[in-house]
């Protein structure tokens, strides 16, 4: 899973491809339909499995595309929309039911909207797109991922309410940390444009 940022280097232009890391992402996209289902029908075991299998097959995809050479364009783009598609369904899904608390969701979601209106303006703007991974969304990743995690299996069993805030806040605390990271990478990277005054001078 991958937090998206933007540079300015151009990257060469390939036909995509339904390779076979490209179709497990497919198949993880599918997954969130019946995860959604069988949160909504309280099937919080059954759900706990599905949401373990499309975290397999994220390691999968990956692990193949690296293999056997078959990373393609459709991949980096399929890829993030199919976590991004799993994890906001699940926090919206797992705070209706009051397993997260709403706040929490908000702050999620909120990141995600801020990072999908830097692609809208990068691509308004013409600027190039690369999608990479940072240390600190890998971090809000491996948080988000627990938080939904523990609150599917305190669902099931009882969890201690500490546990669970602990989780709740350091994930509150980091996405929103991964946010303003997005932002203040967004806008030096638009300063250093060409395009943008100043841009020439290379400062930013």
């Amino acid at each position: 899973m991958v937090v998206i940022y933007f540079t300015m280097a151009s990257r060469p232009h390939s036909r995509a491809s339904l390779t076979i890391p490209n179709l497990i992402t497919l198949a993880r996209i599918l997954l969130t339909p019946l995860f959604i289902i069988l949160l909504i029908q309280g099937r919080y075991g059954k759900a706990l499995i599905v949401f373990l299998l499309a975290g397999l097959s994220d390691l999968a995809d990956g692990l193949i595309a690296r293999m056997w050479q078959q990373k393609s364009p459709l991949g980096e783009y399929l890829d993030p929309l199919a976590d991004k598609l799993l994890m906001s369904s699940s926090f919206v899904t797992l705070s209706i039911s009051q397993a997260i608390p709403p706040w929490l969701t908000v702050v999620v979601i909120s990141r995600d909207v801020v990072i999908a209106l830097g692609v809208a303006i990068f691509r308004l703007a013409d600027l190039p797109l690369y999608i990479s991974p940072t240390w600190l969304g890998k971090w809000t990743t491996t948080l988000q991922i627990a938080t939904v995690l523990l609150a599917l299996v305190g669902k099931i069993w009882p969890l201690p309410l500490l546990l669970l805030l602990v989780f709740f806040w350091l994930t509150g605390l980091l996405t929103a940390l991964s946010g303003v990271h997005y932002v203040y990478r967004g806008l030096k990277l638009i300063g250093r444009s060409p395009a943008s005054p100043g841009g020439e001078t290379g400062n930013g």
